[in-house]
């Protein structure tokens, strides 16, 4: 992937943006506390620049492996990352990925400061209805429950007077409260998945909900001691881009050609087998 990286700050970049308050959200982001933004973004070299000049700003999160996340050499890649270029390259536009957080990057977009956000992001009526307007999906996933490698937590019924992680505003925190009441644990809120996950590691809580395929590579590329715990999953949901802002419908319109493009000609299944084998 041939790509010009920019260097911008953007660490203040939220202080008037509050409007999301975790009700969007990557989390550990994985309260209401908003994540400090990343100075490093990416512009892809489309094949065709776009007739307007525009260049997109599309906002994401910090660490979302395997869709988003800081690789050993420095680079920010991932599945999102490199569907997000594969899409520019076949429609010809150019873009900037702005690397905020989650609860930062739904802010941006929500107060224009953005155009549009990929960070595995799942598509709900209840997002639709609170102003997301989403892409087709490009990803199935669930969520599901991990405890710590050692734990003896074998479903919902052992997390009784315990407490659970998740990333505020995630569907990994919905599904989680969903069940919070009959199942007698509490709820422990973080701002990205790393976080919680270290807090399970470390004893601070007994278990963590989040995405499933997310947890999974975490366990296979880091080795971190946790587990899945077979049983514990809801329904999949598919990710899709989005924009909260009708007037940039023309980005998902592209976003939704250019996805169709690439998963005719191959490409979409050689990023997917890439970062995860299928």
């Amino acid at each position: 992937m041939k790509k010009r990286m920019l260097a911008l700050v953007m660490s203040c970049l939220m202080v008037a943006a509050t409007g999301c308050g975790g009700s969007g959200s990557e989390a550990p982001a994985d309260g209401a506390a908003q994540t400090e933004a990343a100075e490093t973004t990416e512009t892809a070299e489309a094949t065709t620049s776009d007739a307007s000049g525009k260049v997109w700003k599309i906002a994401t999160d910090t660490a979302f492996k395997p869709f988003e996340y800081t690789d050993d050499n420095g680079n920010f890649v991932g599945i999102d990352m490199d569907i997000l270029d594969a899409v520019a390259k076949d429609q010809g536009f150019e873009y900037e990925v702005q690397v905020l957080g989650w609860d930062a990057s739904i802010a941006a977009c929500q107060a224009g400061q953005a155009d549009g956000m990929i960070a595995g992001a799942s598509i709900t009526d209840e997002r639709k209805e609170s102003g997301w307007i989403f892409s087709d999906g490009y990803y199935d996933a669930n969520q599901s429950m991990a405890v710590e490698a050692s734990s003896d937590i074998t479903g919902f019924d052992g997390l009784d007077g315990k407490a659970v992680a998740v990333k505020t505003g995630s569907m990994s925190a919905t599904y989680a409260e969903s069940l919070a009441d009959q199942y007698g644990f509490t709820i422990t809120y973080f701002e990205d998945s790393p976080t919680m996950y270290q807090a399970v590691v470390g004893g601070q809580v007994a278990a963590v909900f989040d995405d499933t395929p997310i947890m999974a590579a975490n366990i296979k590329d880091t080795g971190i001691s946790m587990k899945l715990v077979d049983g514990t999953g809801n329904d999949p949901a598919a990710y899709g881009f989005a924009i909260f802002n009708a007037d940039n419908q023309e980005l998902v319109d592209m976003f939704n050609k250019g996805l169709a493009n690439i998963k005719s000609n191959g490409t979409y299944d050689e990023i997917i087998a890439k970062y995860l084998g299928e």
